[in-house]
Parts: C-alpha cells; sequence; structure tokens
C-alpha cells in the first residue's frame, strides 16, 4: 500500500509540470492576436506581454533548457526519487502517531475488567509501534516485571528502526544534488575553457554558455538539496516525538502492570 501511494505521488510530481504547461501554451495561443496589434511602442508592449505571460513553470523550464538537459536531468531525478521517499515517511510517520493517552486508559481498564488477555486484545487491535510495543511487554508478562522492561526496551529498538527506515535514502539525496550541481559547473567552466582556447581569444559570447551552464547546475543542485533538507528535519522531528512517546507511554504502562500484580487482580 505504501509502495502504491508513493507511485501516485512521483506520477503526480511528473504530470502536473506537463499539464500546466499545456495549459499555459493554451493561454499563448488565446493571447497571441492582442500581442500582434498595432501601439505606439510595438517593442517594449511586446516585452511587456511575454513577461506576464511567463508562468512559473515556463520559467523553470526555460532555466532547465538553458542550464543543459544532460547535467539538470540527474538533478531534477534526485528531487523526485527524495520527494517520493519523503513524503512516504511522512505518511507513513504520520499514520504511527498514536494516542497514548487513550490507549493507557483503555488498556488499565481491560486490566481490571479482564486481565492480561484483555489487554492483548487492546494492544493487538491498536496500529502503531507503541501498541506493538505495549502487546511485546504484556506477553511478557508471566515471565515478571523485569522481563517486561527489558522485553520493552529490545523491541523498542526494533519500532525506532523502522521509523528511521527511509531517511538514509533522504540524506543521500540531499549530499548527491549539489554533487551534481558542482560536476556540472566544472564541466560547463571546461567548456568556456575549451572555446577560449580554440578561438585564441577571450571574448563574451565565447564564454557566455559554459558558465551559464555552470551557474544553473550550481543554484539547481543547492535549491534541491534546501527542498530535501526541510523535509528531511520535518521527518527527524516527527521521529523525536514518536520515540519520546513510546518512552513515556512504556514507563506508564509498568507502572500500571506494577499496580495490577500488587492488588492481585
Amino acid at each position: 500500500m505504501r509502495k502504491l501511494i508513493a507511485l501516485f505521488m512521483l506520477a503526480g510530481i511528473l504530470f502536473v509540470p506537463v499539464i500546466s504547461n499545456a495549459q499555459d501554451t493554451a493561454a499563448q495561443e488565446e493571447t497571441t492576436p492582442v500581442a500582434v496589434q498595432p501601439a505606439a511602442s510595438p517593442t517594449i508592449v511586446d516585452d511587456e506581454i511575454v513577461a506576464e505571460e511567463q508562468s512559473f513553470h515556463q520559467v523553470v523550464k526555460e532555466k532547465f533548457i538553458e542550464g543543459d538537459p544532460l547535467y539538470m536531468t540527474p538533478v531534477l531525478i534526485c528531487l523526485i526519487l527524495g520527494l517520493a521517499v519523503a513524503l512516504e515517511r511522512i505518511i507513513t510517520l504520520n499514520l504511527s502517531t498514536t494516542n497514548t493517552k487513550k490507549l493507557l486508559i483503555k488498556v488499565e481498564d481491560a486490566l481490571e475488567s479482564g486481565g492480561i488477555e484483555a489487554a492483548k486484545d487492546v494492544t493487538k487491535n491498536t496500529k502503531g509501534p507503541v501498541a506493538s510495543i505495549f502487546t511485546q511487554g504484556l506477553m511478557r508478562y508471566s515471565e515478571g516485571i523485569e522481563m517486561v522492561e527489558k522485553s520493552i526496551i529490545s523491541y523498542g529498538s526494533v519500532e525506532m528502526g523502522r521509523l528511521e527506515k527511509g531517511l538514509i535514502w533522504i540524506s543521500l539525496f540531499i549530499s548527491l544534488a549539489p554533487m551534481l550541481g558542482f560536476m556540472g559547473t566544472v564541466i560547463g567552466m571546461i567548456g568556456a575553457f575549451d572555446s577560449i582556447e580554440a578561438a585564441g581569444d577571450i571574448s563574451p559570447s565565447l564564454v557566455a554558455g559554459g558558465i551559464k551552464i555552470a551557474l544553473l547546475t550550481t543554484v539547481a543542485g543547492l535549491i534541491v538539496a534546501i527542498i530535501l533538507q526541510l523535509f528531511y528535519n520535518y521527518c527527524v522531528a516527527k521521529i523525536d516525538s514518536l520515540v519520546n512517546d513510546m518512552e513515556d507511554a512504556s514507563i506508564s504502562l509498568v507502572d500500571i502492570l506494577v499496580r495490577h500484580k500488587l492488588t492481585g487482580r
């Protein structure tokens, strides 16, 4: 199910710019007769109309082509894959969030009314890492409170590893995107120097193309890294929040089990 959601997100990221470009093209065709109407200053009016008609997607597409698709495409792939992983993680982490206070009340009520088996049924029917940890702890209740604590600690590490799954890929794309941008920068500068060497003279028109590729690929790589870094930090903060909830809830569960054992219910 998670892979299916990630594929839908990836398809949306890929097709939204295409749809927007088609809409922008249609809008240009509708406004073209207005642009050719005579005016006092035809050149200035045409430039103003073209500037007004350019949308965000058109500007991005133009800069993408100017930066050379050969070097900009790997950076774009890093953005798409990084966003797909980040969105999948965000959805998974939000689905893993559990109201621990409500769950503890249910477990305590189940212990008082039906014992350990009733409490197990409550935790098994609840989704999330906290409920899974509770289930493992309750399964070791007959072996003593110490075994319950050890089981909670051990299984808590397992659940923490599951929560952090996929973050390494986001971190990889954050590091890879600027590197690819810098590689385009170096290659663009090499091309500029090759043009100077072939011409035997320094001319702005000769080096402009190589410098443009260098600058645009660098900017693209940094922008991708910044975007993915924001998603990465959100995921890390969410995981920290879930881990804190798991630790607090685990301590509360042990206290409830100790009280239950002392009362002998």
